[in-house]
């Protein structure tokens, strides 16, 4: 390692620096692409650098090289909007991507948005889960913190009743918890989508404590999290599908869906569910009597 080169140890706990991430996320972005997948011709068979120039860059978004470094470089303070969403067009980047870069190279417009405050899930919401029957259903905050959840969404990841509220965290069951690694078949995609949600998270809330201390932890206890990390990949939640090993039921295939709540952006209902009359749909009907008969069995030794 050089000697100029910080340790995870050294990073921990010390808050994101903006300047740095938005030099980094541009230039991650830039290397992704080569010029004929944006309709430049490439000159010569050895490239420097991976990916586009800068100079390639600034010309397709439109803005001089010196522009475009010094925003390159952290200095976003008077880039304009307009700016940035030619940049965006030109870089190709997803709405998630685009709104990351948005909040990296403008934090003055999250002065708009409330500080990051203690995570609080409403009674209702609760109760709403627990009247959900047969579908495994949870709502997650910010830094993935598991907020709530109903009978059968422990029955299908595990009593998350039974950890300390901080550890009541996505991230660090995924990274932290070997169990997990078991539960999802596609557990590197799982752990890709976390660290996506979490860098997002960085940009709206980039000084919020508990999420620097987060990052910190799993940077030094897990090298698959510092790799990941250092993509700075983003993505929203949405829907999709996930593969499952459950020690119970065997392998069994979930749809998900991931509806934002209205009342507060940072915080999001999950849902699962199978196809009908599916083996995964059978599956969840085993899960749902488990649970049933295991909460029977918990009441009568109480």
């Amino acid at each position: 390692m050089p000697e100029s080169a910080e340790t995870p140890e050294a990073a921990a706990g010390r808050p994101l620096d903006g300047r740095a991430e938005l030099s980094e996320f541009l230039r991650t972005r830039r290397a992704r692409l080569q010029p004929q997948d944006v309709g430049l011709p490439s000159y010569g068979r050895h490239r420097r650098v991976p990916g586009l120039r800068r100079e390639e860059l600034a010309q397709l978004a439109g803005v001089s090289v010196a522009y475009y470094t010094r925003l390159e470089q952290g200095n976003g303070r008077n880039v304009s909007g307009e700016v940035l969403d030619a940049i965006a067009r030109a870089l190709r980047l997803t709405d998630a991507e685009h709104a990351h870069l948005t909040h990296l190279a403008k934090p003055k417009a999250l002065k708009k948005k409330r500080a990051a405050r203690p995570q609080h899930m409403r009674p209702a919401l609760q109760q709403l889960l627990d009247s959900i029957d047969g579908v495994p259903a949870y709502v997650v905050g910010r830094r993935s913190d598991i907020l709530g959840w109903n009978a059968m969404a422990a029955a299908l990841f595990g009593d998350w009743g039974r950890l300390a509220p901080k550890d009541r965290n996505w991230a660090r069951i995924c990274f932290l918890d070997e169990g997990s690694r078991d539960l999802f078949v596609d557990w590197e995609q799982k752990a890709s989508d976390i660290v996506s949600y979490l860098r997002m998270d960085a940009g709206c809330y980039p000084n919020d404590p508990r999420l620097t201390a987060l990052v910190g932890e799993l940077s030094v206890k897990s090298e698959e999290f510092r790799s990941l990390w250092a993509t700075h990949d983003v993505r929203e939640k949405g829907h999709g599908v996930k593969r499952m090993r459950h020690p119970l039921v065997g392998e069994v295939t979930l749809a998900y869906e991931t509806l934002r709540l209205p009342d507060d952006c940072d915080q999001s209902l999950i849902m699962y569910h199978a196809e009908p009359d599916s083996a995964a749909a059978q599956a969840l009907r085993l899960l749902a009597s488990w649970g049933r008969d295991a909460a029977s069995v918990g009441s009568a030794t109480q």
